[in-house]
């Protein structure tokens, strides 16, 4: 089969490769996949800006038909329509794993750039437990999407906590900001605002439901949201986009004793006034990737049509052309792009 491959350490090294089919063992599930998203992590992997460990097959964010299970495995069969979470490995013992975070186990192992992602025809499911139930409302494009879906909702009402009638500034009209954005008005936020650059998704952002929509190389987001909450600034800020000017403006226009969330990866250090932190009386929390409770909360969403993913999907191609969807990425042409496997 055809695999999108990430086959050494460095910038670039991504091939097109056939591969073996791969098959399930006595434990495992294997999934036909049917859609996959490209992140922003795999653009990472391309600039060698992320943890991987190459030859390995891209893609985290999928979903898939159940083409095979092992002999131990009761809980799946196939046929059933199915999305997965990242966490291929983890090792069940340690603090996190047993308060159920094992997204922060530190024995974890990420389908997509640790283990054999989805950008192929198959893919091996190591952990059926990781496996949800592709509700049958959802179609495939849009449960492509269930990945990022279920880190911005882990994030903004695991983590962030919004309370009813909030002023919640989101910054970044990427993918992660846009499902942020409607996580946090499915959670109660009184007002929305999504900061950017790039008007066709700050217009999307408006049809998703966002209040306000700021172009930062047009006007001051800082004074904009001063000027609308009487000078306290905003209760909660979502940083979403990965952009150090971007976090340095979200500890300006939050509020004392707001809260702060860093959802976007910067890919690398970056400097920011952290004593605002301090000064400001902030919560402050960050976040990585999702757990289980976050993807079901998410795929309830989803299924009620309180978030919307497919309408961020502006490319679809086949895996063949994974060098254009990755350019169409990071130049940021669309909003979404998802690829889909070839024999």
């Amino acid at each position: 089969m055809k695999a999108v491959v990430k086959t050494k350490k460095g910038v670039g090294f991504i091939e097109l490769l056939d591969i073996p089919k791969p098959e399930p063992g006595p434990n495992e599930v294997l999934v036909e996949v049917k859609a996959a998203g490209i992140c922003g992590t795999d653009i990472h992997i391309y600039r060698d800006e992320f943890t991987y460990n190459p030859p390995v097959v891209l893609g985290h964010e999928f979903c898939g038909i159940i083409a095979d299970v092992g002999k131990n495995v009761e809980t799946w069969k196939p046929g059933d329509r199915v999305t997965s979470e990242t966490a291929g490995k983890i090792c069940g013992q340690c603090r996190y794993c047993r308060t159920g975070r094992y997204n922060l186990c530190p024995e974890r192992r990420g389908l997509g750039y640790h283990l054999n992602g989805a950008f192929a025809k198959y893919v091996v499911i190591p952990r059926p437990e990781i496996l949800h139930k592709l509700p049958d409302n959802v179609d495939f494009v849009s449960g492509a999407l269930c990945e990022p879906s279920a880190v911005a909702t882990h994030g903004v009402i695991e983590l962030t906590k919004i309370s009813r009638g909030d002023f919640v500034a989101v910054l970044g009209e990427g993918p992660l900001g846009l499902l942020a954005l409607q996580v946090a008005k499915s959670a109660g936020a009184g007002i929305v605002a999504v900061t950017g650059m790039i008007e066709a998704r700050l217009e999307m952002a408006k049809t998703l439901g966002a209040d306000l929509t700021v172009n930062v190389e047009q006007e001051d987001p800082v004074k904009i949201v001063m000027g609308l909450t009487e000078g306290y600034g905003a209760d909660v800020v979502l940083e979403c986009s990965g952009s150090p000017i971007a976090a340095r403006q979200g500890l300006q226009l939050i509020r004392k004793g707001g809260s702060y969330t860093q959802l976007g990866l910067f890919g690398k250090p970056i400097e920011v006034d952290f004593d605002q932190i301090a000064y400001k009386e902030l919560q402050a929390t960050g976040v990585f990737s999702q757990k289980w409770s976050a993807w079901e909360t998410a795929l309830k969403l989803l299924s009620s049509g309180k978030l919307l993913a497919k309408p961020l999907v502006t490319h679809i191609f086949p895996i063949t052309k994974w060098q254009q969807g990755f350019d169409v990425m990071e130049k940021k042409i669309g909003i979404k792009v998802v690829l889909t496997p070839v024999d």
